[in-house]
């Protein structure tokens, strides 16, 4: 004797689809992950600008050096890179976004920028204001 089983039709009483009660516990699991996930992915964004900012410093302090050194001086503005060819872009400061945000420190003596530093004025992980480090 052959059962023929209908589609859709549930187990023996006959259910067709979720409760209430069942979809606001999905939806509530759902909602503490998500909740527990959030803090963990804008730690990982502001560690990724950090290190971002850590390299762009790097580069840029690294063709101060290197202008120094080709030309006898420290260039006048960062701009100055870019025109000599030492650059193509000047980098977006990661934390404002810009790239006239940048801290220029000239050396009072001899002109020209001799460091640089992010002009955000945030703190970092570290404990340390972005714009020393």
């Amino acid at each position: 004797m052959a059962r023929s089983i209908e589609i859709g039709k549930g187990g023996a009483q006959g259910q067709h689809g979720f409760t209430l009660l069942e979809l606001m516990i999905v939806v509530s699991i759902v909602g503490i992950l998500a909740t527990m996930a959030v803090p963990s992915y804008q730690s990982s964004v502001v560690k990724a600008k950090e290190a971002a900012l850590r390299q762009d410093l790097s580069t840029i302090r690294d063709v101060l050096d290197q202008h120094k050194a080709d030309q006898g001086k420290y260039p006048p503005s960062l701009s100055a890179l870019v025109s000599a060819g030492y650059l193509r872009v000047i980098p977006k400061d990661p934390f404002t976004g810009a790239t006239t945000t940048w801290q220029e420190i000239s050396d009072p003596v001899n002109g020209g920028v001799v460091d640089i530093f992010s002009g955000a004025e945030y703190v970092g992980t570290n404990g340390t204001p972005y714009n020393n480090w």
